[in-house]
């Protein structure tokens, strides 16, 4: 393996077992969500795998893409095999434009670390129906996360600096679009008036930011005390535009119900990088909650089930 990529794939983990080790009790107890609380099932899986990005297609489809080999999978069904679609060099966020092409982020290995100095990463865009794989665009500090909104615009965050890039249809890429330490994942809100991300390394918690005014970012989390290892990671919302995320290293997936407040939906494996509700009515379908780990495993989270959440789109 290539020792670019191999240094990719443990960089992650690498950061998020130093946080875990570096504190002796687990992360503090949170009350568990009302009618959570479930053992996690395992849905799919990839040997040797350390999954970074997670969505699902209409047909309840998931794709994920994998640091370690940059390669993009697809499960058709929870239990299915994965079968590789693509490759993307340092493969990262997943996120879906308004005509149904998947975005993939490129560019998620140690250059994210100087990231806003060489904006060396940028995003792949990938068509289902044919299998092509084109460049989108280029520039970015990372894309770690990806969101996009009705129009097309996309952002890209990196958890490792500091700069979100935006880009608009046709790929003209504003690198610095807002500067916002630490930020990881991302996903807008129906409405398109806010990006959610975690805040992984710096100050970790959740926070949104206001697309018409980037500068003025609000926070929803802030993790403080044995809680300031948890290490938030790539998130998603419910259907009533409540953050769910995963806290990494312990594989715990959380709710914020209020500002300062969150429950447990319930675990899935250590080093649990992402989550996705499903799409469709059949395979990973709408309603269910699922999460990626740096082990290469995919699960539901039974607690999560939320008949009227779906993958995030445009």
């Amino acid at each position: 393996m290539n020792i670019l990529r191999a240094a990719a794939a443990t960089m992650a983990a690498s950061a998020l077992a130093a946080l875990t080790a570096a504190v002796a009790p687990a992360a503090q107890a949170a009350a568990i969500c009302p009618g959570a609380g479930q053992a996690s099932v395992r849905a799919g899986s990839v040997s040797g795998a350390a999954f970074e990005g997670l969505t699902v297609d209409p047909r309840g489809r998931a794709y994920v893409t994998d640091l370690s080999s940059g390669r993009v999978f697809r499960i058709d069904a929870p239990g299915a095999a994965a079968v590789p679609v693509a490759t993307v060099p340092g493969a990262g966020g997943l996120a879906w434009t308004p005509d149904g092409k998947l975005l993939i982020g490129y560019g998620s290995n140690p250059s994210v670390l100087v990231g806003d100095a060489v904006r060396a990463a940028g995003i792949d865009e990938f068509d289902p129906a044919t299998g092509a794989l084109t460049r989108y665009a280029a520039g970015v500090s990372a894309a770690s996360g990806l969101a996009v909104g009705h129009d097309g615009t996309a952002y890209a965050t990196n958890d490792f600096a500091t700069l979100v890039g935006r880009i608009r249809p046709g790929g003209a890429v504003q690198a610095d679009w807002a500067r916002f330490p630490s930020a990881n994942g991302a996903v807008l809100d129906p409405a398109g008036q806010f990006l959610y991300v975690s805040r992984t390394f710096s100050n970790p918690g959740v926070s949104r930011i206001p697309i018409g005014n980037p500068g003025a970012s609000q926070s929803l989390l802030d993790l403080t005390g044995p809680d300031i290892t948890a290490a938030p990671d790539g998130l998603t919302l419910d259907s009533q535009n409540r953050p769910v995320l995963p806290f990494n290293p312990s594989g715990r997936i959380v709710r914020v119900d209020a500002p300062g407040h969150y429950c447990e939906l319930g675990t899935a494996g250590p080093t649990t990088s992402v989550v996705s509700y499903g799409r469709g009515s059949t395979g990973f379908s709408a309603g269910r909650l699922f999460a990626a780990t740096f082990g290469g495993v995919v699960y539901e989270i039974p607690g999560g089930f939320d008949p009227h959440a779906t993958t995030a789109t445009p």
